[in-house]
């Protein structure tokens, strides 16, 4: 039977999470945003209010409107908390064990009919879907980054979904006012499949020497006419998120062309991250970007 989607449960305040809240607050979804520490939440709630501020100002939301969404988000220190929700949707970090303790922690305190979603950007939903006690209740709805810019939204069902998980699924994303685009269960999906590999080409090229930062960013901007270039993007997305959806892929789907280039692997191991921890690719500590190489 498909559930008429009313309340929404966000777990993860952080960039997405707090991303996803807001725009399910904007389209009038009473939400209960929930993280592992109050203070989290408290950061999560001031995100969103610093967000919707600027919408204001760009005029693409009114005062009142950014007003009656604040009031729809309420914090949920535990998962009883969400108990009342008609969904859920978890954007923990893109490990899977940690995934799948939250599912079990939280199946308990939902409803039965609740559905569970994941904003993962790679792993297998008919994987994750199979840690939960609803499968079929189980499917993946994966959000953009910046959430409340981006027009795209993945719906991806496992091999347990059923067709009214599946309806309800896609009548809450249109009420968001985003376009659904539908995967296949296959490792990350339609975007990540296509975008990751090209950003660890790009990454490929710098290391082999091809091209530096700046002329490589350059070359894909003003040559491809892409809005950032990949070594930023990169960083934009974080490189251990980049290095775990391609490690995803190359483990998935067993495909040298896949294989994460090793400069990739030693950012990471260096912490240098992108602009979650002022350096990746570029320094971003002084007044504009540096590129690191």
């Amino acid at each position: 039977m498909a559930v008429n989607i009313q309340s929404v449960g966000v777990i993860g305040a952080g960039q997405m999470g707090s991303g996803i809240a807001h725009v399910c607050a904007l389209a009038g979804f009473s939400v209960m945003l929930n993280d592992v520490a109050p203070d989290r939440i408290k950061a999560g709630m001031a995100t969103i209010n610093g967000n919707m501020a600027r919408q204001v100002a760009k005029k693409t939301i009114t005062e009142d409107q950014r007003k009656s969404a604040l009031a729809l988000i309420k914090p949920a220190e535990k998962y009883e908390d969400m108990a009342a929700c008609d969904l859920v949707i978890e954007t923990a970090t893109e490990k899977e064990d940690v995934k799948r303790k939250i599912y079990s922690d939280l199946c308990a305190a939902l409803k039965p009919e609740a559905i569970v979603a994941s904003n993962t950007s790679s792993i297998s939903i008919t994987r994750l879907a199979s840690s939960t006690d609803r499968p079929e209740r189980f499917i993946g709805i994966h959000f953009m980054n910046p959430v409340p810019l981006m027009e795209l939204v993945e719906v991806i069902r496992g091999i347990a979904t059923d067709d009214a998980t599946f309806e309800s699924s896609k009548a809450f994303v249109s009420k968001l006012g985003k376009t659904i685009a539908v995967a296949e269960d296959f490792p990350a999906f339609i975007v990540n499949r296509i975008l990751l590999p090209m950003i660890n080409e790009a990454i490929y090229t710098l290391y082999e020497g091809v091209g530096n930062v700046e002329s490589i960013d350059t070359a894909m901007r003003l040559g491809a006419h892409h809005p950032m270039g990949p070594l930023e993007l990169a960083d934009f997305i974080g490189l251990d998120t980049c290095l775990s959806v391609m490690q995803v892929l190359y483990e998935g789907l067993a495909d040298s062309k896949y294989r994460p280039c090793p400069l990739l692997v030693k950012y990471v191991e260096a912490g240098w991250l992108g602009r979650k921890t002022s350096r990746g690719f570029y320094d971003y500590r002084g007044e504009k970007p540096v590129p690191t190489r």
